[in-house]
């Protein structure tokens, strides 16, 4: 019997959140860790010396931090991308037709930061360059989705030449 799809949706998002969680910390330095043994999102923070992002030949190390009771495992650019992707089709998907200033402020925001903090440094780097070109569009719902997917479309057309 197939996958029920919220199943398979709910299980992205939680790789997503993981993704995420995993990502801030080495960013601000802490570690998260459930609060309890069916906690979901509930988090507590503890303090905690910050892991460099270390690079090997085919992943990304995102560094020693816990996550609900494990340690981080290299991710490889596929799976970082992966996530990365399925993170900002699900913020398109949910972006209002009609966003308020601050919307389209916080998400023109988030998209400009990601190359400033991603841990892959040749996708960083990469996406730099698409945004240079390709400017965030957040004037509605439709405009923000066609660019992302138009934005997706040239990094799968550029990332086939490296």
């Amino acid at each position: 019997m197939p996958e029920n799809p919220l199943q398979a949706l709910f299980h992205n998002i939680e790789q997503v959140s993981s993704f995420v969680q995993h990502h801030l910390s080495n960013f601000i330095g802490i570690h998260f860790q459930p609060s309890g043994p069916h906690s979901g999102s509930l988090l507590s923070i503890s303090s905690s010396t910050k892991a460099p992002l270390a690079k090997t030949a085919s992943s990304v190390q995102l560094g020693d931090t816990a996550v609900k009771g494990k340690s981080a495992a290299p991710v490889t650019k596929e799976e970082l991308g992966r996530a990365t992707w399925t993170f900002l089709h699900i913020l398109a998907a949910q972006y209002p037709d009609n966003p308020t200033r601050q919307q389209k402020k916080d998400v023109k925001e988030l998209v400009q930061m990601l190359p400033r903090i991603y841990p892959c440094g040749e996708c960083r780097d990469h996406f730099k360059e698409v945004l240079r070109a390709n400017p965030v569009q957040t004037g509605s719902h439709a405009e923000f989705s066609q660019w992302l997917c138009h934005v997706h479309n040239v990094v799968n057309r550029s990332a086939s030449h490296f």
